[in-house]
């Protein structure tokens, strides 16, 4: 079977989103990039309430997921909460297009500066957070001095505009190119497995099947992983928990790397060849994801936890509890065996993440295979900005498991 577009997942994908104000054309631009109708397009103001997101397959951009956004001039009832989802979605674009109106900036007779007063802002905002900022005149085919257009937009942002017309395509062209060169300029490929393994390494994967494993079917790191295996001609061996021992005795040399999944480290680990380094899906994704330095730093807090204190776990995937849940069980009952049994524990989940962190002694983010790098990075970010420790899962589970200086992650 060939690659489909739904072979890529989300968070693999470049997330390019829109801004701007109610009825600048950010729906129709969006639109006119997909060459269909994925966003509703009405004169009517704010019919963008919420960001709406659309995977994609853009010649010359590749895969992607295309974020409409709501106006950040919405001052209606809801305006202030539509306004805080729209900063929400700043957190995971990788790449930001900002929607001014030409024919506004044409028949405006005003101040200019006044005119583009909450664009700059915007600006300032998403280049604060590191995201590239393609600058977009549209509705270019209702206005006459487009050079005028173009200059006035460039003294106020310091930066040339591209002209288009979401009508009639004009321009597109031009932003699709320069969204491509963005999305390629703002980060080389990353790998899972860095520079762990290389051609002809031989990685051993040991994925136990249990609750949180979907029947006939591997999750999605160790899918992620495993592909990245084969795509850097990597010798790749999967097993399940109880079949390690009989896996290394029908190799003739020990495997290079051992990947499993953090809940099974401490079995795994003493049963490794001591030639063969260890690490887990998640700490694999601790440092393709986040900031795997400040991750292991942040681990070390869990030893002078103490019962006062107040953890949050953050996962990225909405689901009903299980059994054993990582997250909600299993995490939760090593640190109190480590703390003590009054130790505070909030979790929370999908885009749910307090914005004072303040709170808590320590923050323990999961892998994040359901979210991109970028908005991982947002929430380091905040917490480095707070003063406030974070690790992840895996990190946390070979700290608590005393073998955190034997993991490899780099």
């Amino acid at each position: 079977m060939g690659t489909t577009l739904n072979d890529t997942p989300s968070a693999e994908r470049t997330h390019i989103a829109f801004f701007g104000k109610m009825n600048s054309g950010k729906s129709s631009l969006m639109n006119a990039l997909a060459g269909q109708e994925i966003a509703i397009v009405s004169k009517v103001s704010g019919t963008t309430t919420d960001p709406v997101k659309k995977p994609m397959e853009i010649h010359g951009i590749g895969p992607c997921v295309l974020v409409d956004t709501a106006g950040f001039d919405d001052e209606s009832e809801l305006g202030a909460r539509r306004v805080e989802m729209t900063k929400r979605a700043a957190k995971q674009a990788d790449v930001a297009v900002l929607v001014c109106d030409g024919q506004e900036l044409e028949n405006s007779t005003g101040n200019i500066e006044e005119l583009l007063y909450k664009e700059k802002l915007w600006k300032e905002f998403l280049e604060k957070k590191d995201t590239p900022v393609v600058l977009v005149a549209n509705k270019i085919d209702l206005c006459t001095d487009r050079e005028g257009i173009a200059h006035r937009m460039e003294g106020q942002f310091q930066k040339k505009p591209l002209l288009v017309s979401a009508l009639t395509k004009e321009g597109v062209g031009d932003l699709i190119k320069k969204l491509a060169d963005e999305a390629c300029a703002k980060e080389a490929e990353r790998l899972i497995t860095g520079n762990l393994l290389g051609e002809g390494d031989l990685a051993l994967l040991v994925m136990p099947q249990d609750i949180q494993a979907p029947k006939g079917r591997l999750i999605l790191p160790q899918v992620q992983t495993l592909r990245e295996l084969l795509d850097k001609k990597c010798l790749a061996m999967c097993v399940t928990t109880d079949k390690l021992s009989q896996a290394l005795g029908a190799l003739k040399q020990p495997p290079k790397l051992i990947i499993t999944d953090s809940q099974a480290f401490q079995a795994v680990y003493e049963q490794k060849p001591k030639e063969s380094r260890l690490t887990s899906f998640s700490t694999l994704f601790a440092a393709y994801k986040g900031d795997i330095h400040y991750f292991v730093e942040g681990a070390k807090v869990i030893g002078a936890l103490m019962e006062q204190d107040k953890v949050l776990i953050a996962e990225c995937c909405t689901h009903a509890p299980l059994e054993e849940d990582i997250g909600r069980v299993k995490l939760p009952r090593l640190l109190r065996r480590r703390a003590g049994s009054g130790l505070a524990i909030e979790v929370v989940s999908g885009a749910d993440f307090p914005q004072d962190l303040s709170l808590y002694r320590l923050v323990i983010q999961c892998g994040a295979c359901m979210f991109n790098r970028k908005y991982v990075m947002a929430r380091v970010g905040q917490a480095k900005e707070q003063h406030v420790p974070m690790t992840n899962y895996g990190v946390a589970i070979a700290y608590l498991n005393g073998i955190l200086d034997q993991i490899a992650y780099d």
